[in-house]
């Protein structure tokens, strides 16, 4: 499948934060489908999503899942409805994790700043973007 033609979600990451790169990697681990691909927030690929998107490319403080990405039906969920639709490809422990989904966004999204807010001081910095092992490399937009 070629890669313009390839409409599987996207998942945006902060590819320096120590906790999105965990994230990452767990979501490699679990989505054995491999029904999500990935792009670092610092690539001038999720750069030029945000701005289509009107969202602002230097705010990297939260996760983001590009859905039917070069359709016309493209779409960019952030924060907490992202992470939720992610759980949707992970393993069960993720799925269930799901039946939070009935709470309001604005409670879901508070919760979920309050960790993004911390994250580096918690989880750490890194000095770069991951690097994608080969076979982890066909699954990555832009690192």
């Amino acid at each position: 499948m070629s890669a313009e033609r390839d409409t599987r979600p996207i998942v945006l990451f902060d590819g320096v934060c120590g906790m999105c790169n965990a994230l990452v990697q767990n979501i490699l681990r679990h989505d054995t489908e491999g029904a999500l691909r990935f792009a670092s927030l610092q690539s001038s690929f999720a750069r030029e999503l945000m701005k289509k998107h009107g969202r602002d490319p230097d705010a990297i403080d939260t996760l983001y899942l590009v859905l039917d990405p070069g359709t016309e039906r493209e779409r960019l969920l952030w924060k907490s409805r992202a992470a939720l639709r992610v759980a949707r490809h992970m393993g069960l422990f993720y799925r269930i994790v799901r039946i939070f989904g009935f709470l309001p966004a604005g409670i879901l999204d508070f919760a979920y700043d309050v960790v993004a807010t911390h994250r580096y001081r918690i989880f750490g910095k890194k000095e770069s973007c991951m690097i994608p092992t080969t076979e982890q490399r066909a699954r990555f937009v832009a690192v």
